[in-house]
This record gives C-alpha cells, sequence and structure tokens, in this order.
C-alpha cells in the first residue's frame, strides 16, 4: 500500500445501525466501494472470538454460534446514559451483557482471549469505522486519514461527540459530520441535475436500523441545498419492528409451551436475528414462517407469520412515523402540498406498508426511489468529503450546504426553568447570546447548566454540561450581568462561553470532556487498544495462513505417498519414515490449533525436509 497519505483523497462513511457504507470521489465520480466479500454495504457487527475479533460479514455470519460475543447495534447506545429507559429495554432483548461503567455509561461486557473485557459504544464503533477505513484504503491503494462522517439529524450533541471520539479512536480525521438526510438530499441532487429547475421543496423520510429522521429542505438549481427543518426519534427503526416480532414469539412459546424464555439470552439473539430475517423476506412476499431447533430447554419452534401480521404488530410505529413527519413539516411553515419530492432513504423504507402509508399522506404522489437507499447517505458524505478536500471538479465545488440544529440549546434558570438560547431548526453554523443577572445578594458565583432538547422544565431535557463561573463583584440582587454565548460549529457541535460583563471574566464549557464523554486520554488509549487490536488481528491471520500452508503441504504429501510409482523411487526405510513424518504431524495438527506462528513454520520445513525425496 502506497503510504503517502496526503494523495489519499477524504471519504465519506455511512456509519448504520445495523450496516455501514464507504464511498469516495474516483474517475470523476463518486464510487461505493465494496468490501473484501465483494458487498457494498458491510454490517455493522463486531465478534470476539476465541483469539480473534471480527468486524463486519465475517462477525455476522458467525453470529448464531457466538451471540453472546457478537456485538450490533452499538449505535443506539453511544452517546447514551445506562440508566436511559430505552437502553434498559434494549438490554432485555440483546443477547450480549451491558454493564453500567463510569458516570453512567453504558460498557459491553465480552468474553474475548479468555478474558472478560468491557468496551464503551464509541471503540465498537470505531472498529466498524476502522474496517470502513481499511476497506477504501485497499480500494485506494493508498492510507486514508479524512473523512467525513454522517449522524442522524436527531442526534444530541453528546451523540455527535461520541460519534467523532469514534472516528478518532479509529485513526480518522473527522473533517465535518453531516446529517444522514441532507447527504442522501445531496445524492438525489446531483443525480437529478437535469430534472431541477429553479427551486424544488424537497423531504427525506429515512427510516433506517435503529434511527428515524425528517428533513424538509430546499433544492436549488446549481447545487444550493438548505435545510427548513429536522425532527426525528434516534431511537425507531427497523430494530424495532423486529423486536415486536421477538416479543410475539416469547409470548406465543409461553403460551403454547407454558416456558418462558424471556430470560435466556442465547435464545433471544437467535430469534432476533430470525426475525429480522423474516421482516425483509415479508417485504418481497405476504408471508414467510420462523423455525428454530431446540429454541428453549429442548423445545423446537415453528412460527407462520403474515405480511398483515407483522403490520398489525408495529402499527402503532408506523403512525408514529407519519406523526413525526407532520410535525417536520409544521417546523418548516409547509403545507404537504408544498413538498415537489418524496425521497426514501434507509433499509426500512422497503417496507411496503411505510410505503404505502406515506404516499396516502402525501394524496397519491409518487415517492421517489431513484436513489439507491442503501448507498445515498455514504455518497452524499463522500461529495463533502470530496469538496472539503479541493476537489476542483464544478459539480462538487458548487455543492453549497445550509443545515439546522435539530433540537434547542439553553440554560437552566432558578426553578429548573429552561431558557433557550439558540431554538431548534436554526441554520448552523451559528451564536447566539444572551444576558442573566444575579438572583440574591452579593452573589459571587453562577452556576451554568447546559441543557439540549424541547421541555420547558430544564431536568426533563438532556444534560450536555455543566461549569462554575466566579469572581461576581459584590452587588445587590439583579445588578451583576453574566452573559453566556452559544456558539455551533459546521459540524453541529456546541461551545459555551460564560463571561461577567463589568470584570471581562470569562469561562468555557468544553463539552467533550463533560457529561461522561471521553477525555482526551482516554481517547488517546483507545487509539493505542485500537492499533492493538488490529495488529493482533494481523498476527492472528499470519498464524492462521501457517496453519493452513502445514494443512495443505500434509494434504498433497499423503497424495504423493499413494502415487504408484513411489516405491521404485526411494527405499522402504524412507518411506516408512516420511509416512510416520505425515502421520505424526497430522496428530500434532489437530492437538495443537492454537500453536505459535513459529512453531508452525518450523513443522512445516521439518516435515518437507523428512519427505523431500516426494517433490
Amino acid at each position: 500500500m502506497d503510504g503517502s497519505g496526503s494523495d489519499a483523497p477524504a471519504i465519506g462513511i455511512d456509519l448504520g445501525t445495523t450496516y455501514s457504507c464507504v464511498a469516495v470521489w474516483k474517475h470523476d465520480r463518486i464510487e461505493i466501494i465494496p468490501n473484501d466479500q465483494g458487498n457494498r454495504t458491510t454490517p455493522s457487527c463486531v465478534a470476539f472470538a476465541d483469539s480473534e475479533r471480527l468486524v463486519g460479514d465475517g462477525a455476522q455470519n458467525q453470529a448464531p454460534m457466538n451471540l453472546a460475543n457478537t456485538i450490533f447495534d452499538a449505535k443506539r447506545l453511544i452517546g447514551r446514559r445506562f440508566s436511559d429507559s430505552k437502553v434498559q429495554e434494549d438490554i432485555k432483548l440483546w443477547p450480549f451483557r451491558v454493564i453500567q461503567g463510569p458516570a453512567d455509561t453504558p460498557k459491553i461486557v465480552v468474553i474475548y482471549e479468555g478474558q472478560e473485557k468491557a468496551f464503551l459504544a464509541e471503540e465498537i464503533s470505531s472498529m466498524i469505522l476502522g474496517k470502513m477505513k481499511e476497506t477504501a484504503e485497499a480500494y485506494l491503494g493508498k492510507v486514508v486519514k479524512d473523512a467525513v462522517i454522517t449522524v442522524p439529524a436527531y442526534f444530541n450533541d453528546s451523540q455527535r461527540q461520541a460519534t467523532k471520539d469514534a472516528g478518532t479512536i479509529a485513526g480518522l480525521n473527522v473533517i465535518r459530520m453531516i446529517n444522514e438526510p441532507t447527504a442522501a438530499a445531496i445524492a438525489y441532487g446531483l443525480d437529478n441535475k437535469s430534472d431541477i429547475v429553479g427551486k424544488i421543496n424537497v423531504l427525506v423520510f429515512d427510516l433506517g436500523g435503529g434511527t428515524f429522521d425528517v428533513s424538509v429542505m430546499t433544492i436549488e438549481e446549481g447545487g444550493i441545498f438548505e435545510v427548513k427543518a429536522v425532527t426525528g426519534d434516534t431511537h425507531l427503526g427497523g430494530g424495532d419492528f423486529d423486536n415486536r416480532l421477538v416479543d410475539h414469539c416469547v409470548q406465543e412459546f409461553k403460551r403454547r409451551f407454558n416456558k418462558d424464555l424471556s430470560g435466556n439470552r442465547r435464545a433471544l439473539g437467535r430469534l432476533k436475528f430470525a426475525c429480522e430475517k423474516a421482516k425483509r423476506i415479508l417485504s418481497c412476499t405476504t408471508r414467510t414462517s420462523i423455525e428454530l431447533d431446540y429454541l428453549h430447554e429442548g423445545i423446537d419452534f415453528l412460527m407462520k407469520f403474515t405480511r398483515a401480521k407483522f403490520e398489525e404488530l408495529n402499527m402503532d410505529l408506523f403512525n408514529r412515523c407519519i406523526e413525526i413527519l407532520e410535525t417536520c413539516l409544521s417546523d418548516a411553515k409547509m403545507k404537504k402540498s408544498c413538498i415537489d419530492r418524496v425521497i426514501l432513504v434507509g433499509g426500512s423504507t422497503r417496507i411496503p406498508k411505510v410505503q404505502h402509508m406515506l404516499q396516502d399522506f402525501f394524496d397519491g404522489k409518487e415517492i421517489c426511489k431513484s436513489v439507491n437507499p442503501d448507498e445515498a447517505v455514504a455518497y452524499g458524505a463522500a461529495v463533502l468529503a470530496s469538496k472539503l478536500s479541493g476537489n476542483i471538479d464544478k459539480s462538487v465545488q458548487e455543492v453549497l450546504l445550509h443545515d439546522v440544529t435539530p433540537l434547542s440549546l439553553g440554560v437552566e434558570l432558578i426553578g429548573e426553568v429552561f431558557s433557550v438560547v439558540i431554538p431548534r431548526n436554526t441554520g448552523i453554523p451559528t451564536s447566539n447570546a444572551k444576558e442573566y443577572v444575579t438572583t440574591y445578594d452579593n452573589q459571587s458565583s453562577i452556576d451554568v447548566k447546559v441543557y439540549q432538547g424541547e421541555r420547558s422544565r430544564s431536568t426533563d431535557n438532556h444534560l450536555l454540561g455543566e461549569f462554575t463561573i466566579s469572581g461576581i463583584p459584590p452587588a445587590p440582587k439583579g445588578v451583576s450581568r453574566v452573559t453566556k454565548c452559544f456558539e455551533i460549529d459546521a459540524n453541529g457541535i456546541l461551545t459555551v462561553t460564560a463571561s461577567i460583563i463589568s470584570t471581562g471574566k470569562m469561562k468555557k464549557l468544553i463539552i467533550s470532556d463533560g457529561n461522561g464523554r471521553l477525555t482526551k486520554e482516554e481517547i488517546e488509549k483507545m487509539v493505542s487498544d485500537a492499533e492493538k487490536y488490529k495488529l493482533a488481528d494481523q498476527e492472528f491471520k499470519k498464524k492462521a495462513d501457517a496453519y493452513n500452508a502445514l494443512d495443505d503441504c500434509l494434504y498433497k504429501l499423503k497424495n504423493k505417498i499413494k502415487e504408484s510409482n513411489i516405491k521404485t523411487r526411494v527405499s522402504l526405510e524412507v518411506l516408512k519414515e516420511m509416512e510416520k513424518a505425515i502421520a505424526e504431524t497430522t496428530i500434532w495438527l489437530v492437538d495443537n490449533y492454537a500453536a505459535p506462528f513459529a512453531e508452525l513454520l518450523h513443522m512445516k520445513a521439518h516435515l518437507e525436509f523428512v519427505c523431500k525425496p516426494l517433490f
């Protein structure tokens, strides 16, 4: 591989809940990069086997045999607290174990190399991002450093910061984070340039494996993308539809056999994989079945499913999608008749009922299916990556992006009142400041608590961080004033400063160091760990290759021994010595699967020396 990383183009990565995708600008166009299995999307899955770590297709393929150590849905944990009710709901259905870590962070526990190890969601996500980085490097033949990573539009600041941390741990310089629906709109805009005359209103309906976003934006001729409103749910998607099927199967099992399998993690894990497969089949056909041998206490389970039953079990979730859509239109101050194009993004938009409900909502308007729902987000991210890294191509340089902040940002006032400083759906980058006064005589310090959300009570919102500014000169209540300034950069990441007006003293909140986010030292340790795992993976592959080479050598030698003319070429004594060496090495290989690389090489060299007459 060419180590001249400076020549490598920036890549676009769609880090999905269930599948991830990577793209790059090459040969004067965006190319979706296939992985080592030839697939254009890679499962967002990491598995820990006895002595190796698998990421992507390999991890997903071995999942049924190793459920407790196969991690998926890490995006549902990233930037969240362990005590979050939605996290607690998910934990009940995952076959792997999640525990409470420091500062209420969720940690995923696995057995790896005979030891129990606990990983943050950022670390698991970094392994997936590392896989996407390797996929791009194999394709480009260069070391990739710079990347644009996509996030759900409705991710809060903690979730965005955690995703950026994951990129850093994977060895990537995250040059920008972009909202998934915005990236998809860029893909649509570039692919349908000739259809865009003047200005059109576009609604992006992005329903993935774990998150749901709706964005209303305008696309202007010449490549100007302006987001008008975003709304969504960071915990609504295909995984929830699967869970409804799982719950139904658990209840049915209990009804039929009077046995509760809800405490059997392995059974639930097998059931979840089977239900996800059934869901996909039901998008193409009207009936399917789930068949699992020895599901629980030796009992086989067979369950028939119709598309109608699937829709009935999930109807409230589908209705929730439409409610969110209505809120987004309302925020954008647009009637549904004003929408010119409805774009579907995310694998869950393949569900026929979702498409029918959407078409009914828009009074029969044709839904746009010209963009690939699995690849559009990575495509758009790669366009922005190419633009930011200086691509002079006119179609890339013309792309101009105006995004918005998805949630209101503000501070807590006395009585847990939430005072909004930057309202939701404000265009970014942006900054705004408000003045606040002391609440009692001779107050010398003010606690600044920063929240994100839409509730009027501060504690009902998401606490991003807090700090104290002190040194306020003594004065009566309401006289001393403090300015609190909020600034959001192009990535949607926030910096808060507070300054005492009379003295000019200032203090800044660094979000990434507060509220359980990773410190610089923790990130550095995880970067080092990621490199260690990479080396361990390489070492394992080297050892596996040596094992296979010895096995192959034995196979060839056994065949040569069987050749009819061998006895005419060597003496009986030499022949017996060779047969003995082959037999002993065969037994040794069976008993020493985990033998070190050097020992495997030595055994092969010794065998080849003894059997030299056969070559």
